[in-house]
């Protein structure tokens, strides 16, 4: 029988109230399109599948540097924009 991890506490699976699509792009938009790049909604989504507290980001922009995808392997994202301007308007933006 295997032991539970102590101290971890999977938290409530929160689910978005609704959706939009991004209009503009910005650092929000950016992070939002490389954790979907990865296979997830968002950070929340992230956060509570692979039940880490941080997600690993550049410290010059403040985008996410690298996600681990639900398959285990590694997306690795650059400092500088990736999300260009015609994909924009795919970027889900969820509220919660």
């Amino acid at each position: 029988k295997k032991s539970e991890v102590s101290g971890v506490v999977p938290k409530a699976d929160i689910k978005p109230k609704s959706m939009h699509h991004a209009k503009k792009w910005s650092g929000e938009v950016e992070n939002l399109y490389r954790f979907q790049q990865a296979g997830y909604r968002d950070e929340v989504e992230y956060k509570q599948v692979k039940q880490v507290d941080t997600v690993e980001r550049w410290p010059e922009t403040g985008f996410v540097k690298k996600l681990q995808r639900r398959n285990n392997t590694f997306y690795y994202f650059d400092k500088q924009r990736e999300c260009n301007d015609k994909e924009v308007h795919k970027v889900k933006i969820y509220v919660y």
